[in-house]
């Protein structure tokens, strides 16, 4: 049975433990709140976007692009978007599932985000390239992984390039999501309930009409590594919005847990120390009746 120092031991460690946990909640919460408005406010751009492509590619006809050129071949590219840190979780290890899904003799990974880096080295798999990416995303930095992405389709190293990473839903739910990226297939309109649903409408019946300048082929080749590039920037923001969400949540409950085990461990305390002292009494007692 433990003693009395020992309990008062743990019970300061676990205070300790609560304080920093609780801090890490605070902090995971700011950044949970910025990530959050950034990719909810990247989702009626990228679905107004998709609008226009799919309006474009409807006019055009028989369009043919580098980029969307089919191609036979088991050997594809999977690009995975992970967290750089842990305690958020089981974010990365939901992940990290879906990636050892994939056949390991045909699939090679470009990663962005350290723990993706680290099981595909772990796990002995083809890693291409490594990227990091900031709290804060930043546009070059999903150029240059769409570029890469984009530079081993052209030169006919793989068949196929798709998109692994954690979709944010809502703060308590994430999940792991897989998109095909390339070859570029239709261009499907999506509608978002973020604005532009007027435009959005519009765009889908045909009503609109366009003028090309220098051509409908010259702009949707200008606008194709853009679509491209802002997908992987949209699939940044999700991913990190997932990940301070999710950390937020693990540090929440870790912190409660915390509270509770503080709690558990000062009532055996009180009650270690009630029995003690009910025996030194009655030891006085006993004592007493002894002498007399």
């Amino acid at each position: 049975m433990p003693s009395t120092r020992d309990i008062r031991r743990r019970i300061r460690s676990v205070k300790n433990t609560a304080q920093i946990t609780k801090a890490m909640q605070m902090v995971a919460a700011s950044k949970m709140r910025k990530a959050q408005e950034a990719a909810l406010a990247g989702r009626p751009y990228a679905a107004l976007m998709n609008s226009v492509l799919a309006e474009v590619t409807h006019h055009v006809g028989d369009f043919s692009h580098p980029l969307m050129e089919q191609r036979e071949g088991a050997r594809r590219a999977v690009i995975v978007i992970s967290s750089d840190k842990g305690l958020c979780g089981a974010l990365n290890a939901n992940l990290m599932r879906e990636v050892a899904q994939c056949d390991r003799q045909s699939t090679v990974f470009i990663t962005a985000g350290r723990k993706a880096a680290q099981f595909v080295a772990r796990t002995k798999r083809e890693l291409a390239a490594e990227f990091t990416y900031k709290d804060t995303p930043l546009y070059a930095e999903a150029r240059a992984i769409s570029r890469f992405a984009c530079d081993l389709f052209l030169n006919e190293q793989v068949a196929g390039v798709d998109l692994l990473f954690t979709n944010f839903i809502s703060t308590l739910t994430q999940r792991p999501q897989t998109l095909s990226f390339l070859p570029v297939g239709e261009i499907a309109a999506v509608s978002t309930d973020v604005g532009g649903d007027e435009i959005h409408g519009a765009l889908t019946k045909g009503a609109a009409e366009f003028l090309f300048e220098p051509g409908a082929e010259a702009v949707l080749g200008a606008l194709l590594p853009h679509y491209l590039n802002f997908r992987v920037y949209q699939v940044l923001l999700e991913a990190k919005a997932s990940e301070h969400s999710a950390r937020m949540v693990a540090m929440k409950n870790a912190t409660d847990n915390a509270q509770q085990l503080i709690k558990d461990l000062t009532l055996d305390y009180n009650k270690l120390r009630q029995s003690m002292i009910t025996n030194e009494l009655l030891e006085i007692s006993t004592a007493a009746m002894a002498m007399g």
